[in-house]
């Protein structure tokens, strides 16, 4: 049995192709640049673009599991592929904006859910992962720890349930090994409702000083993050966000009741990761 890996550079991907391979399956990571992926030994390599459906056959054939990044423009072609290389099992990494309150008008949703639809329509046997805010969202507030500086954001005092990717690699790599979760969908939270203030509290508990908060106006906020977040994708972060303000996130134990073990919390990501807030030299 052969099980497709895609994102394998990213956070999520890489500790699922870790967490397989120790396991002992037979893998193959993809990536738009496979000479640039770092593997695990005895694991193959493939050009894999889920833009380009001229890659797919190839990447698929004579898989028979896949764990998935959510693409929307090819995903009815990649599902036609996979169904033709006799593909057994997708594990879809979606997000839970799919099941939330504007999930017919948030672009995030809407991304994710044409995907999750596509996959549906192809009757392929599939475990759809939802998780929503993901730890690793903190490290967009390192460079500004690092150098002493302010950390500028909107609704500092928004409430999420930030997740480890840790968390979603170890439920992934269930999901791939145990057909009990075929046809389900798990919607993933961290262990604890935080707000962005919080969390910054607790990066500055381990760092040993305090983080200094400076809050942005949404219009603040639209002008300095849309240099780098599309618009639609921004407008839904800040929808999520000033909803989230005042109201603590729903906290869901799907993460135990998976792996058996309660989920990671954020404190200790932050103590993992602590090196890339610190102060510079």
């Amino acid at each position: 049995m052969t099980i497709l890996v895609t994102g394998a550079r990213g956070n999520v991907g890489r500790r699922v192709l870790d967490r397989l391979h120790s396991a002992g399956h037979t893998l193959r990571a993809s990536g738009r640049t496979p000479g640039e992926l770092s593997v695990p030994a005895g694991v193959d390599t493939v050009r894999l673009d889920l833009n380009s459906p001229d890659t797919f056959d190839a990447a698929l054939d004579g898989v028979d599991k896949v764990f998935l990044y959510a693409e929307s423009e090819g995903a009815k072609d990649f599902f036609a592929a996979a169904a033709r290389a006799g593909v057994r099992h997708v594990v879809l990494l979606s997000s839970s904006t799919v099941g939330g309150p504007d999930a017919g008008t948030d672009a995030l949703a809407l991304l994710h859910a044409a995907v999750e639809d596509a996959l549906a329509e192809s009757a392929l046997p599939a475990t759809v992962l939802r998780p929503g805010a993901f730890d690793g969202n903190a490290f967009g507030w390192s460079d500004a720890v690092r150098r002493g500086q302010p950390v500028e954001l909107p609704y500092t005092d928004a409430h999420t349930a930030p997740i480890h990717e840790g968390d979603i690699a170890d439920v992934a790599a269930a999901a791939l090994a145990d057909e009990t979760l075929v046809g389900r969908t798990l919607t993933l939270t961290g262990p604890q409702s935080l707000t962005f203030r919080e969390q910054l509290g607790i990066l500055g508990e381990l760092l040993g000083r305090e983080i200094p908060v400076r809050e942005l106006t949404r219009d603040q906020a639209v002008e300095q993050m849309g240099r780098f977040v599309p618009a639609p994708i921004l407008a839904s972060l800040l929808g999520q966000w000033a909803a989230g303000v005042g109201r603590p996130a729903t906290t869901l134990d799907t993460v135990e009741r998976i792996t058996g073990r309660p989920a990671r919390t954020f404190r200790r990501w932050a103590g993992e990761n602590l090196g890339a807030f610190a102060a510079q030299d």
